[in-house]
């Protein structure tokens, strides 16, 4: 998830909940940092699933062309796998949920923020702003995927050139949106 985007998600959040009287930040700047660094950890987790992910399959290249195994099969197959042992959802609106959780459990446990509301109506509130930020960025990359779908020629998906011009085009509609 792009860093503006999770800065405005966390901005969102302490606004929202503190407005509503829900929580009450001591700092809501230090808040806020808290809640980026709650982001800053599901992302380096799902950096290390993708790793190992890939060190697995490149210890079993032999496997997967004595097998004629596609190489993007199988990495979705051990990373679904490797996930699952890790308790870490990759399907992106599960993973918010969890994430949605963790800013709740943040909250409970952090001695600088006076608490109003119970648990699952924080959690709720959290997940909604979640759910916002999932749909604006499966916008994003549905757009992305139109623009790339209109070139002359066919670029076939997960090639170089389409990664190259996939981040190419995302950045362009970060930006379009005051994201990058």
């Amino acid at each position: 998830m792009p860093e503006r985007l999770v800065e405005r998600i966390a901005n969102r959040i302490v606004e929202e909940l503190s407005q509503e009287r829900i929580i009450e930040a001591d700092d809501p700047e230090v808040f806020k940092k808290k809640i980026i660094g709650v982001f800053k950890k599901a992302e380096e987790e799902e950096k290390l699933l993708d790793e190992e992910t890939k060190r697995i399959l490149k210890e079993k290249t032999e496997i997967l062309e004595q097998n004629n195994l596609d190489y993007r099969t199988a990495f979705k197959a051990v990373k679904a796998k490797l996930a699952e042992e890790r308790k870490i959802n990759i399907n992106r609106r599960e993973r918010m949920n969890q994430i949605a959780n963790m800013i709740r459990d943040l909250i409970m446990e952090d001695d600088t923020v006076e608490i109003y509301e119970d648990p699952p109506i924080i959690r709720k509130k959290i997940a909604g702003i979640l759910k916002d930020a999932v749909r604006e960025e499966e916008e994003i990359e549905r757009k992305v995927r139109e623009r790339i779908k209109k070139y002359s020629r066919n670029i076939l998906e997960g090639t170089p050139e389409w990664n190259i011009l996939y981040r190419r085009i995302y950045e362009d509609e970060l930006r379009q949106r005051g994201l990058a």
